[in-house]
């Protein structure tokens, strides 16, 4: 049973409101991306710290909240996939939101923070997460299929209010929450886990209507090289699933553009649902009384290298945005820091002024905030047999056996290749390099990493 700390008033640390998206890849306005209809993550952006190379640490849900919310590498036998629970795969570790109700945060989880709703449990004053089937659809031959045979097609556009779906009611509750929470005794940490934009591409008809898919393109990098090791690709087994895509080969041009379609509106609605959620705060004077951190799992394939969804390696899979509200301290900066998640805990407990456990892997950025330079110049991502060492414009994987011996490779350099589409690890002149890095990637991907449970 966690124990809570009483908290005296004139020591009451700050809030933290943990706001993570799910599938959001950094296209969006402050990374450069001038066609997303975003205004409230830009503002929020505007008031921030904006991370231009974070990376989540495993491309894959479950296993990328298991590692962050435990500051703990991933390692060959531990947060492997989708499914993953930390209760399963590290019980001994004190988790972020553990740490925070045992020095006397009020600490609530709405939505998905972790995948599994029972995960960590202990770690809660409460959980909440919307009825219905996950799915979410709001056609009814659309939620006839989920029910019957549990997918549908991979998007729906309808004339409905935001309300109704799923972040809809995150952003509600979430909203109700803060109400409860402006006048506590205790700091809170109130974690929001929005849905979109994951599959299927649900949203009200008005975000659609915010693009013109006759102006949508492909990605430039739609396209699979033969330098590329084919251990890279995949089928994308989670977009096949729905019934309106093919089951095998490319996605056809005008579905394609439909799903980016899709995607765009599902990150404009969410945009729409969080800006409800920053409004409330700044409405009930929580603001400077409030850290605010917003992340998305992962990246996602957009068609990039023929690819859809994430469980690769490539950076479209491994980038992610991060951003970080801290009252008096930021204000619209950017760093360049190589970040990886599981620095996010150990930084939100500096903030705080609380210790990390030992288990805790990551290291503080809290330093950038402050104008001083980050020591850390690289990151590690996983993902099943693939470790990816990033470091500088390199981004350096192998697919590693049990024993860590590696049996394919890829060496990318972004100065030069920055859509990764020629592989220079075979490359006579490059093995020097390709030596240095493999041996780097196993000083740094974690003492336990080939440790079985």
């Amino acid at each position: 049973m966690t124990q809570k700390k009483e908290v005296s008033q004139p020591n009451k640390p700050k809030n933290i409101l943990f706001i993570a998206v799910d599938d959001l890849r950094p296209e969006l306005n402050f990374y450069g991306a001038k066609h997303i209809a975003s205004p409230n993550l830009d503002k929020l952006a505007s008031e921030s710290m904006v991370f231009n190379r974070a990376y989540c640490n495993v491309p894959v849900c479950g296993a990328s909240r298991a590692s962050l919310l435990t500051g703990s590498r991933p390692t060959r036998y531990r947060f492997l996939d989708a499914r993953t629970q930390k209760d399963a795969d590290y019980p001994e570790a004190v988790s972020l939101p553990q740490l925070l109700k045992q020095n006397g945060y009020t600490t609530i989880s709405n939505g998905k923070i972790y995948h599994n709703g029972k995960d960590d449990i202990a770690a809660w004053d409460s959980r909440w997460f919307p009825k219905g089937n996950v799915r979410d659809y709001q056609m009814p031959n659309n939620a006839k299929e989920a029910l019957d045979i549990g997918y549908g097609p991979a998007f729906e556009t309808i004339e409905i209010a935001d309300s109704t779906y799923f972040d809809g009611k995150i952003a509600q509750k979430g909203i109700a929450d803060l109400r409860k929470l402006q006048h506590g005794d205790q700091p809170f940490f109130l974690a929001l886990g929005f849905m979109k934009p994951h599959l299927p591409f649900n949203a009200p008809r008005k975000y659609w209507d915010l693009y013109d898919r006759s102006k949508i393109e492909l990605p430039e990098s739609h396209t699979q090289p033969k330098s590329t090791p084919k251990k890279a690709f995949h089928n994308f087994g989670e977009l096949r699933q729905y019934n309106n895509i093919p089951k095998k080969g490319d996605i056809p041009e005008p579905l394609a553009k439909e799903l980016i379609h899709g995607y765009y509106a599902c990150v404009s609605y969410v945009d729409s649902q969080i800006g409800l959620v920053l409004d409330e705060l700044k409405r009930l004077n929580l603001e400077d009384d409030t850290i605010v951190i917003l992340w998305g799992d992962h990246g996602w394939n957009l068609g990039d290298h023929k690819l859809w969804c994430k469980h690769v390696t490539f950076e479209t899979a491994l980038r992610t945005p991060l951003l970080l509200k801290v009252p008096g301290k930021t204000n619209g900066q950017t760093t360049n820091a190589i970040t990886e998640y599981i620095d996010i805990y150990p930084s939100l407990a500096e903030l705080v002024g609380l210790e990390v456990p030992k288990t805790v892997q990551g290291q503080s950025f809290v330093p950038l905030l402050n104008g001083e330079p980050q020591e850390k110049d690289w990151a590690v991502s996983k993902f099943k047999d693939a470790v990816t060492l990033i470091k500088g414009d390199l981004f350096y994987t192998e697919w590693t056996k049990d024993d860590g011996v590696a049996y394919a490779r890829m060496l990318f350099d972004h100065k030069t290749d920055p859509l990764e589409l020629n592989n220079l690890a075979e490359l006579p002149e490059h093995q020097e390099t390709v030596s240095q890095l493999a041996k780097e990637l196993r000083e740094k991907w974690g003492e336990d990493f080939l440790q079985k449970n």
